[in-house]
């Protein structure tokens, strides 16, 4: 049984190769950031629609998520579609792909799932580019009752399991007092000095962390005329680190720099949070074991990285999986040197590579809930 309903499951998706590859590439030609993935959550909700699903598009209080539940079986399998796209790059991270094979996957169990026990629910969610859709999703109950949650992710390379660190997002704003430059330097209060503080103590602390540990942000504000003496600063961090624990410690010492700025300047501080803390990822060792070998059934090669992976990724499927069975597997797009967040890889997420990922990647996740469903 398990061998015919793999077939089956390969038949479907073969089946409907044109329209996942059409679907990859309509959102990659039609890029939508956080929260505002309007066409996209439409385009996937009406897939799974048209594949037999009972579909609800805007829920959770989320204008752009989409649940869509097939089968009424006992082993309850979660596939995440996502689909936002980074500003100024499009689809750099390869989210068309992912929304392509999340359906084409859940396609693929629909007719299925009544005879091999399952209840498929295929989950659009927004914002993972920063604002955290799924941990949003996760509070209000979109993973409840769910087994084992699973979706695939492109790269430039293969990896059964991506390394996902623990990461906080947060705006920071200084507030000064505006004066001539010239004339009355004295009588001002410097914004612009104030971030530089915080962004030289930030850059010597770099010496002291981890080697999990990440700090990266830019200055989006900091003056608008060299004449005036900035009365208003701002820019966006983001701080990663191996474990929320871990993170916790590391976001005090950064909030540390940034009070430096405040201090030496006078300025007033404001940290605004862009979305929850997003958890470090723990993939389910059984499940990753499935689904890798499911992939190399299929002809796809996980290279050896013992000398060195990318480690400073993050991912709100991260909090999933530390409530559900989770894999977040990435599909390599043989790519290098393009790698994720690069107009290059924009370009690559539409290549043939790309194309045949999507087949792969919806082809393995359905072996894998087969897999599931029979062990």
């Amino acid at each position: 049984m398990t061998a015919d309903a793999k077939q089956y499951a390969a038949d479907a998706v073969g089946a409907r190769r044109d329209r996942l590859i059409e679907l990859s590439h309509r959102i990659h030609t039609h890029p939508e950031l956080a929260f505002e993935e309007e066409r996209a959550s439409a385009w996937v909700a009406e897939a799974l629609t048209v594949a037999g699903f009972e579909v609800e598009h805007g829920c959770y209080g989320l204008p752009t998520a989409v649940r869509a539940t097939a089968g009424t079986g006992p082993l309850h399998i979660g596939i995440c579609a996502e689909y936002d796209a980074l500003p100024d790059m499009g689809h750099a991270c390869g989210h068309n792909i992912i929304a392509a094979a999340a359906v084409g996957a859940g396609a693929a169990l629909a007719g299925l799932a009544d005879d091999l026990g399952l209840t498929v629910t295929v989950l659009g969610t927004p914002a993972e580019e920063g604002g955290g859709g799924k941990i949003l999703m996760l509070e209000r109950g979109a993973f409840e009752g769910m087994d084992a949650a699973m979706m695939v992710h492109p790269g430039a390379v293969e990896m059964a399991a991506m390394p996902g660190l623990a990461v906080s997002q947060f705006e920071i704003s200084y507030r000064g007092k505006p004066a001539h430059a010239g004339a009355y330097p004295q009588h001002g209060v410097n914004a612009a000095d104030a971030m530089t503080v915080a962004q030289v103590a930030v850059g010597l602390l770099r010496q002291q962390t981890g080697p999990d540990d990440r700090i990266s942000g830019i200055v989006t504000e900091a003056g608008t005329a060299a004449n005036i003496i900035p009365d208003a600063s701002r820019g966006g961090w983001i701080v990663r680190s191996s474990t929320l624990e871990c993170l916790s410690r590391l976001k005090q010492r950064v909030q540390n720099c940034f009070d430096a700025g405040a201090l030496a300047t006078g300025c007033e501080l404001t940290t605004t949070p862009i979305s929850l803390d997003y958890a470090d990822l723990r993939p389910d060792a059984t499940m990753l074991d499935m689904y890798r070998a499911n992939a190399e059934a299929l002809g796809r090669v996980f290279p050896d990285l013992s000398g060195g992976s990318p480690g400073g990724a993050a991912t709100d499927m991260g909090n999933v999986s530390h409530v559900v069975p989770t894999i977040h597997p990435m599909l390599g797009l043989d790519c290098l040197p393009a790698v994720n967040h690069q107009p290059e890889f924009t370009a690559a997420c539409i290549t043939q590579a790309a194309d045949k990922a999507v087949l792969d990647g919806a082809t393995a996740m359905a072996w894998t809930a087969i897999d599931l469903a029979r062990a």
